[in-house]
């Protein structure tokens, strides 16, 4: 990549303007005191000491900074405050026009790739630069849909030298629109070479402009439910509709975009991360930048556009007074959470919207939360980076040497296909077996910012904002670097696209849980604080009045991971098993406090939840809500609730009526035999949640629907149970297909009157 021509000349620089790897230069006694000197009485800032580190400094060099600290001694009584003051911050943003300046241009984030021939609308590098006067810090978001971190390492050091601003104290992401100019080769695409090399210059004049407008700034921030706007775009499959791969095996039990109301699909596999999260800065009382984040994926443009994001910061830089009343003010919206995040709602019918329509809507949540803003000056800062070395999924020799035909065969064109793309992959995938990724993670006063090279899923941005020790915290996705999606591990085992070997999705099964530890590591270093336990389980009206009725187990499956499935009472833990994802919204209403305040469920897609019971005579009841999936005419037996079993023998059974009559109404089996059930009368409703109650009271038997009488029959319990097996029975036929969440057991019968107090309490704000 190229330099930039006629920069100015940075004290720091060496005579190749190119910081060595791997170590330190050494520097003259008396130049490290005048260093001191300079630092002590704030005329050399740290990032000039770090950079006089990094670079090895000129003679003319050491000279500029001994005339420097010379001078401005006789300033120093008038400038340095007095003993103890608090810091002063201050600020500076610029928008730099980041549009091609020659047409076609190679367009990546698709399978193959494409040519933007024209400009639809125009990109930008939107730059913030804080400093505290002991940290200077900057953070870049680039209308882009991913940049590798070699191309961004090259950019930082370049912005190192022109604004002494240590890489390690920038953070530079892309927004993700799907319609920007290549700079990272993907799947079918490879690099722009020539928009790579403008892209660089003009990250480096963005941040030299950023610098040069520094001004003393005050601060704050705010965060709103934007629930709305994003939606979980990645969806599960049926068990009877499993698809293939690229490789041909039938391993694809979850996808994304399944299309509006799509019958072979049960619901999302995963939750949403709702908040929007707004740090906004004002100089002499004006607006001068604002830095959203906001987990949405993209709206959809066609090439070359800043999709909804760049019509965001236009909208909201409108609303907020730009122009006249505030010529500089720099509007910038980074991507959030948003690897599984969309803003379709498939389990709905299609709606109508402009891209226009929907960035105003999310400029309008932005800007009122903006108004609650209340601003401060004096703010310190803190920023912290590691570097971790992630291994990737590597092809089987098999796999590999089917590949290398695949390519060959290729004869030099780009891939087209699905299995050529990833059969291109695989081979460099094998190339390069590892990476290293860089994490950071940035405090303004007590707002955190976290920065992760990869896609990441909004149930990881859920756990980072639950545990984090700031509050709030947001997550910029695709920063420093461009890895790939990271699913959590359960969401591995159901396969689909985000999972699928290549470089932007390639990295090992257990790199979701690495990451979130370093990132909430880094959050801890730049807060002095441990990080946050998770939301106590059992704090909301709902759960109380469970309480109240003291369950000898209660288990709520709100867990954000597995595999332990809590007992709130801490007696009885269990365990899921694979095929379960996590954090799915749950029956009770949603409560936003700013963080993760939410209840939530877990979604049966094959697997179960195994809890272990004390002893239990012939009197007891289970109790809890779910959500099916499945739809009713397409086996025996929809689905099973639960089973209690002891070992392999089968015991009272809850399952949703299917083929064999009675469709989606509950139907009790007192054991293996299918003929011996009884069934209730009322169809439960598809895609709703559902409250249920079990009693055994002695011979009798009696469900509750909804707080209602359901069913009441002599049936003999043929077991004595030790396990509760939720989700399906010891010899795992008809499986649930759906959410379960708020599972209770009682060693006594629950009368109808205390099923229906649940059903109200659901309903309490």
């Amino acid at each position: 990549m190229g330099g930039i021509a006629g920069a100015s000349v940075n004290p720091w620089d060496t005579a190749t303007s190119a910081r060595p790897r791997g170590g330190q230069t050494k520097r003259p006694a008396e130049f490290r005191k005048t260093l001191a000197i300079g630092l002590a009485c704030g005329f050399v800032l740290p990032e000039e000491v770090a950079c006089a580190d990094a670079v090895a400094p000129r003679r003319a060099s050491q000279g500029l900074v001994m005339l420097r600290v010379f001078l401005a001694g006789v300033a120093v009584l008038a400038l340095v405050g007095p003993a103890g003051a608090a810091p002063k911050l201050r600020a500076g943003a610029s928008a730099v026009d980041v549009t091609p300046e020659r047409f076609p241009v190679a367009v990546n984030c698709g399978f193959a790739e494409v040519v933007g021939p024209a400009a639809r609308d125009r990109l930008h590098a939107r730059t913030l630069v804080l400093d505290d006067g002991t940290i200077r810090l900057a953070v870049v978001v680039v209308d882009n849909c991913m940049m590798p971190r070699e191309f961004l390492d090259r950019a930082k050091d370049l912005i190192a030298a022109e604004t002494r601003i240590p890489a390690d104290r920038q953070l530079i992401a892309a927004t993700h629109t799907h319609s920007a100019p290549a700079v990272m080769g993907c799947l079918g695409s490879d690099p722009d070479p020539a928009y790579g090399a403008f892209l660089e210059r003009q990250l480096v004049r963005g941040v030299r402009e950023a610098v040069a407008n520094l001004a003393p700034a005050d601060a704050g921030w705010a965060a709103a439910d934007a629930g709305r706007l994003t939606n979980n775009r990645q969806w599960v499959l049926r068990s009877d509709r499993v698809r293939k791969d690229p490789f041909g095996a039938l391993t694809v039990r979850s996808n994304m975009h399944p299309g509006y109301l799509n019958p072979d699909f049960v619901g999302p596999s995963g939750p949403t991360d709702p908040w929007l999260t707004a740090l906004t800065v004002r100089t002499a009382g004006k607006p001068l930048a604002v830095l959203a984040n906001f987990s949405m994926h993209y709206f959809g443009t066609t090439p070359v556009s800043a999709d909804y994001f760049g019509r965001f910061c236009d909208k909201l830089e409108k609303k907020m007074g730009g122009g006249e009343k505030s010529p500089g003010f720099v509007a910038i919206l980074s991507q959030g959470t948003a690897g599984d995040l969309h803003w379709m709602d498939y389990g709905r019918p299609q709606l109508k919207q402009t891209i226009d329509d929907y960035a105003d809507a999310v400029a309008d949540v932005a800007a009122g939360a903006i108004e609650k803003v209340e601003y401060r000056s004096d703010l310190t800062l803190a920023m912290a980076e590691t570097r971790l070395t992630i291994g990737r999924r590597l092809p089987s020799p098999e796999r590999l040497e089917w590949a290398k035909k695949v390519v060959a065969g290729l004869n030099g064109r780009k891939p087209t296909t699905q299995p050529e793309v990833y059969a291109r992959e695989a081979v460099f995938l094998h190339a390069e077996p590892k990476r290293e990724l860089k994490l950071q993670a940035v405090r303004v006063g007590d707002l955190g910012i976290a920065a992760i090279p990869d896609e990441v899923f909004a149930i990881t941005g859920l756990k980072i904002k639950a545990q984090s020790p700031l509050n709030p915290t947001f997550t910029v996705e695709l920063a420093n670097g461009a890895d790939g999606y990271i699913p959590p591990t359960e969401q591995h085992l159901l396969g689909g696209y985000t999972t699928w070997p290549a470089r932007t999705a390639g990295l090992e099964v257990g790199a979701e849980a690495k990451i979130l530890e370093t990132v909430l590591g880094l959050l801890e270093q730049v807060s002095g604080k441990k990080r946050k336990p998770l939301p106590d389980p059992a704090a909301d009206p709902y759960a109380k009045l469970v309480v109240a009725g003291k369950p000898i187990g209660y288990w709520r499956l709100g867990e954000l991971t597995g595999p332990t499935a809590a007992d709130s009472s801490g007696k009885n833990p269990g365990a899921f098993e694979t095929g379960v994802v996590f954090g799915l919204d749950g029956p009770l209403p949603r409560r936003f406090d700013g963080l993760a305040a939410v209840n939530r469920s877990a979604h049966f897609a094959g697997g179960r939840a195994a809890l272990k019971l004390p002893p239990l005579a012939d009197k007891y009841s289970v109790e809890l809500w779910f959500w099916n999936g499945f739809p009713a005419d397409a086996r025996d037996w929809t689905g099973t609730l639960f089973s209690l079993a002891a070992g392999n023998d089968t015991g009272d059974t809850v399952v949703l009526g299917g083929k064999k009559g009675n469709p989606n109404a509950l139907t009790v089996l007192p054991g293996p035999a299918d003929g011996d059930g009884q069934p209730g009368k009322t169809a439960v409703p598809f895609r709703k949640w559902t409250h249920a109650v079990f009693v055994r009271d002695g011979m009798r038997v009696r469900v509750y629907l909804n707080g209602k009488p359901e069913i009441d029959v002599d049936l003999p319990s043929k077991v004595k149970p030790s396990t509760l097996l939720i989700g399906g029975r010891p010899d795992r036929a008809f499986g649930f297909e759906g959410r379960i969440a708020e599972v209770a057991v009682y060693a006594r019968p629950l009368s109808v009157e205390e099923a229906a107090a649940r059903v109200r309490a659901s309903d309490e704000k």
